[in-house]
């Protein structure tokens, strides 16, 4: 895969997930919901943490939500360097092509919500009980301190757990409650990628 589509890709998935995220804080309320068809709904959420809304202050009192958001950011940053360096090295080195799409996929999806959460706060006002304002003239947080914004969600199914099941019986369910965006769906895709091809990606004449 040539460096030039490789940076195609990259651009691509970048370009749909800002766009579909400007879109969505531009025309929705935060926990606005809209159902596309069953299964199916566009659901906005602001994410201010780590994968399934977790917040580093949640494991310690010491550490503050404003800390927390501030290190995250920073390490998601250097994070997104390593992975930028190593689909380079990909590049360079002419690996498998499996490796450079997947290295990519993770590059593009990781990037696009680095922007949310270094930019977001100050080029948007709040988005609860009003469509934010692309741009505003006061942002709703500082640099750094952006939250995620999330939309897609798929409620397949909903129920109650039979009686007879322990612990859980009756108790009312969903299955596949996470809500994500296309640079979560690009970082899962490109890492699924690594995994099942694991073996074409990194060959045992590279790991001996």
């Amino acid at each position: 895969m040539s460096k030039k589509q490789t940076l195609l890709l990259v651009a691509v998935i970048l370009f749909i997930d800002q766009a579909s995220k400007i879109y969505i804080k531009t025309h929705f309320e935060l926990g606005q919901e809209l159902r596309v068809f069953e299964g199916f709904r566009i659901f906005f959420i602001e994410n201010e943490g780590m994968a399934w809304g977790a917040k580093l202050s949640d494991i310690s009192s010491y550490i503050s939500d404003s800390s927390a958001k501030l290190f995250l950011t920073i390490f998601r940053i250097f994070a997104v360097c390593g992975i930028g360096y190593w689909l380079n090295q990909s590049l360079q080195k002419m690996t498998s092509k499996t490796l450079t799409v997947a290295l990519a996929l993770v590059f593009s999806g990781a990037l696009g919500n680095i922007i949310d959460s270094v930019f977001y706060g100050i080029i948007f006002d709040g988005s609860l009980g009003q469509t934010a304002t692309l741009f505003a003239s006061e942002g709703y947080g500082d640099l750094f301190h952006g939250k995620v914004v999330d939309m897609l969600y798929f409620p397949l199914f909903k129920g109650y757990f039979p009686e007879w099941i322990p612990f859980v019986g009756g108790n009312y369910f969903s299955f596949f409650d996470p809500v994500f965006n296309v640079a979560d769906i690009a970082i899962s895709t490109g890492v699924g990628l690594l995994l099942v091809f694991n073996k074409k990606v990194f060959p045992k004449s590279l790991t001996t």
